[in-house]
């Protein structure tokens, strides 16, 4: 497929330099038969080189992030010969384990951890999923950046007291979040409708969500406003979270749709 028509299609300046290093990587693994590995990708950009390697025929790789169902992933592309292996992802990324002193449990959320790594100029493509956990959180991390994070966020006053140390990706610790049950009503089964409830915005601030390339449905962005959503759907709202249809309850006599969402 022409280089060329692949850049076109992806409308940011960011998103054409993604693409044009996703494709030297295929190039380099087929030619030299190594391994290769992206930075984390957000659900939009996974979701846009998905669409490249479906098309370009691509069999062997895999987005990883460190766990399943993690939202920020590396895709790491194997040569043919090559058999996949748990000891290359330890290679690429592991994670930084932050233990708080006891009278910090509990206060502190994602934002806090992410703001104190963006703080020391970090990329934000070199940070994977952040596991927060009420005594402190697994950071998911680039291994290239894991020895400056170890030693400079101790120097941080939020983390002075805490335990930080590298963990191998495998060692990551997933906490289940407790499943929350909601009840919404909606006018209809259209994903406009339904992200507004989700996201307690108007029709019209939905309608930006999708535009904005925020909204994904089943882990594919989707940018089709009147998309009809059917029981079991997943739905991802950036900065909002990840919701699940589980059950349509019936409907109202002023013909409203109630919903069960698992969130």
């Amino acid at each position: 497929m022409d280089k060329l028509m692949e850049l076109t299609k992806a409308q940011k300046d960011e998103d054409k330099l993604l693409v044009a290093k996703i494709l030297d990587k295929i190039k380099l693994v087929e030619s030299r038969n190594r391994v290769e590995n992206s930075d984390f990708l957000d659900l939009a950009q996974k979701n846009l080189l998905q669409g490249i390697l479906e098309k370009r025929k691509v069999e062997n790789y895999r987005f990883f992030g460190g766990y399943e169902q993690a939202e920020r992933t590396m895709l790491v592309l194997f040569p043919n010969t090559y058999m996949e292996a748990t000891k290359i992802y330890s290679q690429i990324m592991s994670v930084i384990r932050i233990t708080l002193p006891k009278e910090l449990w509990k206060t502190y959320e994602h934002r806090n951890y992410l703001g104190a790594i963006m703080k020391l100029g970090v990329k934000r493509e070199k940070v994977g999923d952040i596991l927060v956990r009420d005594n402190g959180a697994d950071i998911v991390v680039s291994t290239d950046i894991e020895k400056f994070l170890l030693s400079s966020l101790i120097d941080l006053t939020r983390f002075k007291k805490s335990q930080i140390e590298k963990v191998d990706i495998g060692n990551i610790n997933v906490v289940e979040k407790e499943k929350q049950i909601l009840k919404i009503n909606v006018p209809s089964m259209r994903l406009d409708a339904i992200v507004g409830e989700l996201a307690r915005v108007s029709r019209n601030d939905a309608n930006n969500y999708i535009e904005q390339e925020r909204v994904f449905v089943n882990f594919k962005q989707e940018l089709r406003k009147t998309r009809l959503v059917e029981e079991g759907t997943i739905i991802t709202i950036r900065g909002k979270g990840r919701f699940t249809i589980s059950k349509v309850l019936g409907t109202t006599k002023s013909n409203r749709i109630n919903l069960e969402v698992e969130s």
